[in-house]
């Protein structure tokens, strides 16, 4: 039987999680490898891509919003809950297609998905021994010191939580001035020099936070490697490919030559 490498998109809502899914699908059509794209958000409402296997077939975020009388948040939790209730029936959906990758991009709100056991059921479920995390750094959030490490910290939550194989991205990295992506990006490569950096902000106990944040980012070194990407061109696709590949060391790469 044919395995697929799956890749959970993760990130704070507005990172871009859909649209790196969909330009990570499209380089892989222009390279000719086999891919589909998956929609685990029940509320998304404007994607920009057509997937080929949608949560929203199995649930509807209005439908539970009506038969539960409940608001948009409660009904995202209950939907979020939901997922676990028909993974089989999206594990079939998925299997069906004979793809090697499997790109998946999950709810808006990190938390429906990392900090709820669905999200844990799902990923035990698919392909757990070739499964990956992407993980997106929101780029406007990263510009302060203080801001990247708490970013750092909710993917390691991430890691802990899913128990992933998992790398970082900065997500619309084309965004950011030069001087303010080589800043970020040399954080990112030298944890000390973020730890030095979040020391020369105004003193406070937010500051202090910030300090245990990084040593525990540091002790985790869950700071190594960050993958620029961005929005044309197919900006760090190709580094996130070969990385991936060198997660599942001895598989067979299925690059086109």
């Amino acid at each position: 039987m044919k395995q697929e490498t799956f890749v959970y998109f993760i990130g704070t809502a507005g990172a871009g999680k859909s649209t790196l899914a969909q330009r990570f699908y499209e380089w892989t059509n222009v390279k000719g490898i086999d891919a589909i794209l998956v929609n685990l958000d029940p509320g998304a409402e404007n994607l920009p891509y057509d997937p080929d296997v949608d949560i929203r077939d199995w649930i509807s975020l209005k439908e539970v919003m009506e038969s539960h009388d409940l608001g948009p948040n409660g009904a995202q939790v209950a939907c979020a809950d939901l997922l676990a209730v028909n993974t089989d029936d999206v594990k079939e959906s998925i299997e069906s297609f004979k793809t090697d990758y499997v790109f998946v991009d999950t709810p808006g709100q990190l938390e429906l998905f990392v900090f709820r056991n669905s999200g844990r059921i799902i990923t035990n479920t698919m392909q757990p021994n070739q499964s990956a995390v992407c993980y997106l750094i929101d780029p406007i959030l990263a510009k302060s010191a203080s801001g990247f490490s708490s970013q750092l910290l909710l993917s390691l939550f991430t890691n802990f939580r899913l128990d992933l194989p998992q790398f970082n991205v900065l997500s619309k990295a084309d965004l950011l001035e030069e001087e303010d992506l080589n800043q970020v990006l040399s954080w990112a490569d030298d944890a000390y020099a973020l730890e030095s950096a979040v020391q020369t902000e105004q003193s406070s106990m937010y500051r202090k936070i910030n300090e245990d944040i990084v040593r525990m980012i540091i002790d985790f070194q869950s700071h190594a490697k960050l993958i620029p990407t961005g929005t044309t061109d197919f900006m760090g696709i190709e580094d996130m490919y070969t990385l991936i590949q060198l997660l599942f060391a001895g598989g067979e790469d299925v690059l086109s030559d």
